[in-house]
C-alpha cells in the first residue's frame, strides 16, 4: 500500500488512492482473461478510455493479449481482445523481499533438512487457517463464504475472485472456483512450491471440503486456481 503524508494533518499517514489505470490493472489480475468491454463496464469507463489505458498497460509491459478458452469455437469472425497481467503486472508495487526469504529457506532447508522444510510448511498452513478463519464467520452458504474468503486474500494482495465453472451452474454438479489473479509470495513460491501446497490444504480446513488444484502463478499460469463443488461447501 502506497501512503502519503498530508500537509494539513502533519504526521497523519493515510492511504493512496488506487488510480484509473491501478484499477483496470486490478480487474485484469482479478478477472483475467477479460475484454476491453467487460472492463469498461465494471470500471464505469468509455471504451475508448479504457483501451487508452490498456495501451499504456501494453506499452509498459504490464499486461498482455491472449485468448480466452473457447473463443474460437463461440463465434466466427475476428475475435474479441483478452488481457491477463504479465510477470511485471504481477510485481507492480512489490519488494524485492523474495532474495532474503529463499536465502532463509535454503538456510533452512540446509541445516534442518527437509523434515525443516515440511515443518515450517505446516506452520505456514497454520497461520493461514488463524488469519481468515473469523472472515468465514458461521455462515453455511457455499459461494458467501467462498467470497469472504476471496475478498480477504484481495485485501492482502491476492486478486481474488469466485467463479462458476462454464456449464456446470444448472447440474448437480456445480463447480466454483477461488482465482487468485497475483501472488505476492510468487517468486519465493517459484522455489518452495511447498507453499502453494499449504496454502490448498489452509482452503480445504477454512471451507471443509476437498479443494483441487489446478493451477499457479508460481508454475507458470497466469492465475492460480482451486475448484470445488458449490453444493458441498
Amino acid at each position: 500500500m502506497v501512503f502519503q503524508v498530508s500537509e494539513d494533518e502533519g504526521a497523519k499517514i493515510r492511504p493512496r488512492e488506487e488510480t484509473t489505470r491501478e484499477g483496470i490493472l486490478r480487474l485484469i489480475m482479478e478477472r483475467g482473461p477479460i475484454s476491453a468491454t467487460e472492463l469498461a463496464r465494471l470500471a464505469i469507463l468509455t471504451p475508448a478510455g479504457v483501451r487508452r489505458h490498456l495501451v499504456a498497460l501494453e506499452d509498459a509491459g504490464a499486461i498482455t493479449e491472449c485468448e480466452k478458452p473457447g473463443q474460437r469455437e463461440a463465434r466466427a469472425g475476428r475475435p474479441a481482445r483478452y488481457y491477463v497481467a504479465t510477470d511485471a503486472g504481477q510485481n507492480a508495487g512489490a519488494t524485492s523481499y523474495h532474495t532474503m526469504a529463499n536465502a532463509a529457506l535454503d538456510f533452512l532447508r540446509e541445516n534442518l533438512g527437509e523434515a525443516g522444510v515440511a515443518e515450517f510448511a505446516r506452520r505456514r498452513e497454520r497461520a493461514l487457517v488463524a488469519r481468515y478463519r473469523d472472515v468465514l464467520g458461521d455462515t453455511e452458504n457455499s459461494v458467501e463464504r467462498l467470497r469472504r474468503l476471496a475478498r480477504a486474500l484481495t485485501q492482502d494482495g491476492y486478486a481474488a475472485s469466485v467463479r462458476d465453472v462454464p456449464g456446470t451452474q444448472d447440474g448437480p454438479r456445480h463447480m466454483i472456483q477461488l482465482c487468485q489473479g497475483r501472488c505476492p509470495l510468487r517468486d519465493v513460491a517459484t522455489q518452495n512450491n511447498f507453499l502453494c501446497a499449504a496454502e490448498t490444504r489452509a482452503f480445504h480446513e477454512l471451507l471443509g471440503v476437498p479443494v483441487q488444484r489446478l493451477a499457479t502463478i508460481a508454475s507458470g499460469s497466469h492465475v492460480c486456481t482451486v475448484t470445488l463443488h458449490a453444493n458441498s461447501v
